[in-house]
């Protein structure tokens, strides 16, 4: 495959993910949907996000691309909320997340081995 198709496919995955965690940010600050712009900022994200998200699949396996989508997504979401929103960053919590990693790299490790 093209180097250079394959670094802008993964380039593409990353946006999508720093658009798919700005738009649950967004989410949390529209406060139950009680907030006009936030919910604008959220759907427009989660749109751009999502079909960045569907062009990368053209390149790189579903499997591995939402296992990246979703791992990497869960672990900034959740050091966004321990870091600007304050939530409790328990033991439990971060091994979680540390297994999430592992998870997100067996698994290209596999892919490209």
């Amino acid at each position: 495959m093209n180097y250079e198709l394959k670094t802008i496919t993964w380039a593409l995955l990353i946006i999508a993910i720093v658009l798919e965690v700005s738009g649950t940010v967004a989410m949390k600050l529209s406060d139950g949907f009680t907030k006009f712009i936030p919910i604008v900022i959220m759907l427009t994200f989660y749109a751009l996000g999502l079909s960045l998200l569907a062009f990368t699949l053209k390149v790189i396996d579903i499997s591995i691309a939402y296992a990246v989508w979703s791992g990497l997504g869960t672990v900034l979401i959740t050091i966004i909320g321990i870091v600007w929103f304050k939530e409790p960053a328990t033991v439990t919590k971060i091994i979680s997340i540390a297994l999430i990693v592992v998870g997100v790299v067996g698994l290209n490790l596999d892919h490209n081995g």
